[in-house]
């Protein structure tokens, strides 16, 4: 690690921490003209974002990126005015800032209340996503809190020209820039400095793969929140309408195959094999899904091939998917709680009480009933955005949206009281 790039570290926090003291001074009304005018600059600069994404997507080719990887580095039009659209429907929600969470009087007149307030400093690690550049920059301004931004290095340019965009907004507002700031370098070294700065930086949010994830959680001296790996399951049982699961399950494996919130297992019940399983399989297989079974599936289509052990617990992102024949709710409930990412999991069904069961049993931060786990997403919950999915299981857990971004603080009104003796 060189001095310079400590030093350089060092800096970004010291601004950011001044920052975050400005910006939890600043009105509701600036902070969504903010939002308002960088929406714009997103679209006024969309051919300039799309150049420099060209250069990340050649960069990518040329490291050998799987189609995933690529597919989630990718922006176009459609992408650029859907980031846009976001910050139209965060600056839309109320303000989390301020707002009276519970209030009381106490027998000797003292008046209490228990008041949002932002976090202060909040670290961001993200690999390709480009477009977590501008969730998180929107999120963390309505929320009050500065953000330090280390995007991955395959989205460098990519998040560079976005960051670009969302200042002219922040400029525009009379906010200053350095509420909202991004690593200057790609090398991997920031991270670990990143990782230790208490002084500077109150919660981290890292989202990525598993090794990201894993150095992040031995190294850093810095509160979580925790954004494991999305190992999602989808469990059928006999009850649910067939044109019902073909179309759910096709758009929870095979709508986009490389985000978090894509079903990676499915789970059939002994009693859906024959009315059920055969056009699963053949609607995936159809679609370009390889699947991997356990031997039941395996009799439905020679194409099938043998599911491994390490198959339940892999995060494919890809349009791969892990098919098991399961004996019950009890049986899907604890094959998920042993093999998943506590993520999200979705159940189809008509029979209200298997429902039920499923939506108490499984421990992950995000349980369906009839619908795709592919809505595991802050926006589609009426959040605008997340910073990511929370699967740990203090303060946020799910879709970490401005509500989460906030803790407490009591402020009490008294008249001059004094505590007795």
């Amino acid at each position: 690690m060189s001095a310079d790039l400590n030093q350089v570290m060092m800096d970004l926090g010291r601004r950011a921490r001044h920052a975050s003291g400005l910006l939890a001074q600043i009105d509701t009304e600036t902070k969504n003209k903010a939002l308002i005018q960088a929406a714009k600059g997103l679209r006024g600069q969309a051919a300039a974002i799309k150049a420099a994404n060209h250069i990340d997507m050649e960069a990518g080719r040329a490291k050998g990126l799987d189609k995933a990887q690529l597919d989630r580095l990718m922006l176009d039009d459609k992408r650029i005015e859907a980031m846009a659209k976001g910050l139209e429907d965060i600056a839309a929600l109320p303000d989390p800032v301020g707002r009276v969470l519970d209030a009381w009087d106490r027998p000797n007149g003292l008046h209490i209340e228990r008041v949002a307030v932002p976090l202060g400093v909040i670290g961001i690690i993200y690999e390709s996503r480009p477009n977590v550049t501008v969730d998180a920059s929107a999120l963390c301004l309505k929320s009050g809190n500065a953000a330090i931004l280390r995007g991955g290095s395959e989205s460098f340019h990519s998040s560079s020209a976005i960051l670009a965009a969302f200042h002219a907004g922040l400029d525009m507002a009379g906010i200053d820039r350095e509420v909202i700031q991004m690593v200057p370098t790609p090398d991997r070294a920031a991270v670990g400095i990143l990782l230790t700065m208490t002084d500077y930086v109150d919660v981290l949010v890292p989202r990525g793969g598993k090794s990201l994830i894993a150095r992040v959680r031995a190294e850093s001296r810095i509160p979580l929140f925790q954004h494991l790996d999305g190992n999602c399951h989808t469990y059928v049982e006999e009850s649910a309408p067939v044109e019902m699961v073909r179309k759910v399950v096709m758009n929870a494996k095979m709508r986009r195959t490389g985000i978090c919130g894509a079903t990676e297992t499915l789970l059939v019940d002994a009693k859906a094999v024959r009315s059920h399983l055969p056009v699963l399989v053949k609607d995936l297989l159809e679609a370009g899904c390889a699947v991997r079974g356990d031997g039941v599936t395996q009799l439905i289509d020679s194409r099938v091939t043998l599911a491994t052990e390490e198959d339940w617990r892999t995060e494919f992102l890809d349009a791969i998917i892990a098919v098991k024949v399961v004996d019950g709710v009890d049986e899907a409930i604890r094959h998920i709680n042993a093999y998943g990412s506590a993520h999200t999991e979705a159940i189809l069904t008509e029979n209200r009480d298997s429902a039920e069961k499923f939506l108490r049993g499984c421990h992950s931060a995000i349980c369906l009933w009839n619908a795709s786990t592919q809505f595991a997403d802050g926006g589609e919950f009426g959040m605008g955005a997340e910073i990511g999915i929370s699967t740990g299981k203090l303060h946020a857990r799910g879709p970490v949206g401005l509500e989460q971004l906030c803790t407490m603080k009591y402020v009490v009104y008294g008249h001059g009281q004094v505590r007795p003796g």
